[in-house]
């Protein structure tokens, strides 16, 4: 009797785990991104399948500025962010669920603009820098020293400004800067690649706010593990 009244417990607690809303958010990258309506892409597929998976069928994914999703991740229960950078200083901030893909930032500068010099760290600190709020550009560069930081709320803001000339260099992954010049109709040529962050080479997870339940945490891990296991999710680059 004690056994079954056991089993029904743990049943009744795993439904209860699987009724909880996720509201996964992310930003426009050439990762995520809206097609027709609905938030797609190939970092997108991972997350939809892992949460589909582990059986969470009441799940909304949103795309905001980085700022807005990273403010509902810090404070929100059952909000899974994505694609997020893991770092020493976020570290506790976070319950991590899975690495999705490795990423390489690159300093990007208009290739016209010879008075650039920025091929190590201390040259690329005398230019303006167009960064994203709360990003891990911003807090990397921030936490060099960098003084010259110009903040926006997208990397379409700062890709604009970078054209018109207010700023003089961008950090971009190589992915983002050919998204973003079929996106502005730019010849790719016209920019160029002038120093790899290389200390800023990092993994990009999905994590679940400090307040989700440590269930639903679990729950998404040993899902998204069994679907890298099987080889079902075709490796991000």
């Amino acid at each position: 009797m004690m056994r079954m009244v056991f089993s029904l417990v743990l049943i009744f607690a795993a439904s209860l785990v699987q009724a909880q809303a996720i509201q996964a958010v992310t930003e426009d990258t050439a990762y995520t991104y809206l097609e027709r309506g609905r938030v797609s892409g190939p970092a997108t597929q991972h997350v939809r399948a892992a949460l589909t998976r582990a059986g969470f069928s009441d799940m909304q994914i949103d795309l905001y500025p980085w700022a807005r999703a990273y403010a509902m991740a810090s404070s929100q229960p059952n909000v899974l962010i994505y694609l997020i950078a893991r770092t020493p200083e976020r570290e506790a901030q976070f319950k991590w669920v899975g690495e999705l893909m490795r990423i390489e930032y690159h300093l990007y500068k208009l290739a016209a603009r010879q008075d650039i010099k920025a091929d190590n760290l201390e040259a690329a600190r005398r230019h303006s820098i167009g960064v994203m709020r709360q990003d891990v550009r911003q807090q990397y560069l921030q936490k060099k020293g960098f003084e010259h930081l110009v903040v926006s709320a997208s990397n379409d803001a700062n890709f604009q400004k970078l054209l018109a000339g207010r700023i003089d260099l961008i950090p971009l992954p190589r992915a983002d800067a050919a998204l973003l010049c079929a996106k502005f109709n730019v010849d790719c040529s016209t920019l160029a690649s002038v120093l790899t962050l290389d200390e800023l080479t990092v993994g990009l997870y999905m994590a679940f706010s400090r307040s989700t339940d440590d269930r639903v945490v679990e729950r998404l891990q040993q899902a998204y593990t069994s679907l890298r296991v099987e080889g079902a999710l075709t490796p991000l680059e």
